[in-house]
């Protein structure tokens, strides 16, 4: 097990705020924990913060990266795990934007000690459309064009993403920002993280989440459909969905206000 600086550096862990409560921000894919710097205000008041970047992302260590480690979420999940132990902290609150979700529960499920509540903001255990049961919203030669377009051409893939997971209809700064967040990450990096992500099926793992859990989703949101939200909701056994009036698959950033009192009348 890594020593505890060497966690704080790999992972570019911050803690802030105040409170008995702890709770775990994790970003989604091709982000970091900058994403979360407009819902932390008010989160700050009343609990304790830990922010960090995955391995690979933000201003994480990218030495200490490893491609097998990091090919399946379980290696993401491993992250999460080893920042907890180090930091000897229990019984906090996970809040896991898109991909994170998932990651989250991955953790929860492996040891659950460790968590009390899970925040799954705009999740999606798969982002594969399976009929005649489950659609997750995309077709799998369409996900893999996607992902080939990132060897081709990555700022145009970049380009391509960002409005879609944004919501075009947002200020330009947001959809910008996400887009220069794609094309920091090193490609190959993305590509493994994005394989992870969008060709995985993990919907099976949902019903062993025993901590209760509050699902918020965008009412219009072209990644993870509000279908995708109800699904989730439920398959995990204690399970509250909450749906925002919102566009976009980045609520925590256009929607601050609302996330964040949502999140303390859940915690609280």
């Amino acid at each position: 097990m890594p020593h505890l600086n060497e966690i704080r550096k790999r992972n570019n862990v911050k803690i802030i705020g105040k409170g008995d409560k702890t709770l775990v921000l994790a970003h989604g894919f091709g982000c970091d924990q900058n994403m979360w710097r407009f819902v932390t205000p008010v989160l700050e008041q009343h609990f304790t913060l830990v922010l960090f970047d995955y391995v690979g992302s933000g201003k994480s260590d990218i030495s200490q990266y490893n491609k097998k480690r990091y090919s399946t979420l379980d290696g993401y999940a491993k992250d999460v795990l080893e920042i907890c132990d180090a930091l000897d902290l229990s019984d906090v609150t996970f809040i896991g934007h898109s991909v994170s979700a998932t990651i989250g529960a991955l953790a929860a499920i492996e040891q659950p000690e460790l968590f009390a509540q899970l925040v799954m903001i705009c999740p999606s255990p798969c982002f594969l459309n399976l009929p005649p049961d489950y659609f997750g919203g995309f077709e799998k030669q369409d996900l893999h064009e996607l992902l080939n377009l990132m060897d081709k051409n990555y700022i145009g893939w970049a380009n391509y993403l960002a409005p879609l997971v944004m919501g075009s209809s947002h200020p330009d700064e947001f959809i910008a920002e996400l887009s220069g967040s794609f094309c920091s990450t090193d490609p190959l990096i993305a590509k493994t993280f994005a394989e992870a992500t969008f060709l995985s099926d993990y919907r099976a793992t949902l019903k062993h989440i025993k901590q209760p859990s509050l699902v918020l989703q965008s009412e219009h949101d072209a990644l993870a459909a509000p279908s995708v939200g109800e699904f989730v909701a439920n398959e995990i056994p204690n399970a509250t969905l909450q749906v925002i009036s919102a566009h976009g698959h980045c609520i925590h950033m256009t929607h601050p206000e609302t996330v964040g009192r949502s999140i303390i009348d859940f915690v609280s």
